[in-house]
């Protein structure tokens, strides 16, 4: 397994907001399809224990086998994967993802079980610190398994769908990415929870950068640089083809508050986490209303929901193209 410890060549991302209730799972879902059908190969890594991600996208019967046979030698989950990690009998478990309906789509599912490697990853944090090996190898398991999957599979983006917090797993995905989108919807508590965003990832960011260098000699350590690519405001409520008043005046908060929260207070820490601020937006998303529900019913993505209006699906398949193709364009 000498290759989990080489970087793989893909770019790992992830919409990032730790206020719940923005669609980051939404987001990750169809702009992945959206670069999927733009001939790019996919690893969706779901890294919230709360499995919406798996749910989102596979049957739920199917859903409940997995989840049932985790534990067990034949499981493929990303907590069978890490299972021997946690436990301290073993390193990773190379596990196959799920080779998805949609051509160049893969799934590595998620799991409730996740939980335990993130309680377990403060004490690795803790360990680092003391430049034991077991820490670095405990934090950077997942980094390392990505490593493997998206080498064999030849994968060009990696999407983690983290949860809505500021944990220690969340933490390392954030290390481990080499970009993340904020996620942000038109309301008063998304925009506040934009000041705590930005101080924790500078934060972890410094933290990180001390951490790294006690590592002992040859030991494969998390990048730790997570950049910022932009960020996508969504559920805007339009009418006659503008967004409304309100969310036209929340758009203009939104923008402040990237400016102010994030991308000011990144530069304080690398001048090189953050681009122009002026061309940080990379695509709005409309409120769909009810076809998202119905989207995550058919395991759809929005422009292909067969109960939506024709312009509707339109409308969607319009506006994840032109986010994928802004990722495609930046993501360097």
């Amino acid at each position: 397994m000498d290759d989990i410890y080489s970087r793989a060549k893909s770019r790992r991302l992830t919409f990032f907001n730790h206020k719940g209730g923005v669609g980051k799972t939404t987001l990750t879902v169809n702009t992945a399809i959206a670069l999927a059908h733009l001939g790019k190969k996919v690893l969706l890594i779901d890294s919230d224990p709360q499995c919406n991600l798996t749910s989102y996208l596979i049957q739920n019967d199917v859903v409940d086998d997995l989840l049932d046979n985790s534990d067990g030698p034949n499981g493929t989950t990303v907590w069978s994967a890490l299972k021997d990690v946690v436990e301290g009998s073993g390193d990773i478990k190379i596990v196959k993802p799920i080779e998805l309906s949609i051509s160049n789509l893969y799934l590595l599912p998620g799991d409730i079980r996740l939980s335990e490697f993130e309680s377990e990853l403060g004490n690795y944090w803790a360990d680092c610190i003391q430049r034991k090996s077991r820490g670095f190898r405990g934090t950077t398991a997942l980094s390392r398994l990505i490593n493997n999957l998206a080498d064999n599979l030849d994968i060009d983006y990696i999407f983690y769908d983290a949860g809505p917090n500021i944990g220690p797993l969340n933490r390392c995905i954030l290390l481990d990415c080499d970009y993340f989108i904020v996620a942000v919807a038109c309301d008063l508590f998304s925009m506040r929870a934009l000041k705590t965003l930005g101080r924790t990832l500078a934060t972890w960011i410094r933290d990180w950068g001390t951490i790294a260098q006690l590592a002992p000699e040859d030991t494969y350590v998390l990048p730790g640089s997570p950049k910022f690519l932009g960020y996508v405001p969504q559920r805007i409520r339009v009418y006659g083809g503008q967004p409304t008043l309100q969310h036209s005046s929340y758009l203009s908060k939104i923008q402040r508050c990237i400016q102010s929260d994030v991308i000011a207070v990144l530069k304080e820490v690398d001048k090189t986490l953050v681009g122009s601020a002026s061309g940080a937006r990379l695509g709005d998303v409309k409120d769909f209303g009810g076809i998202v529900a119905a989207s995550q019913t058919e395991g759809q993505a929005l422009a292909d929901v067969t109960s939506a209006p024709r312009y509707q699906r339109d409308q969607a398949r319009k506006a994840f193209r032109e986010i994928a193709n802004q990722i495609v364009r930046r993501a360097k």
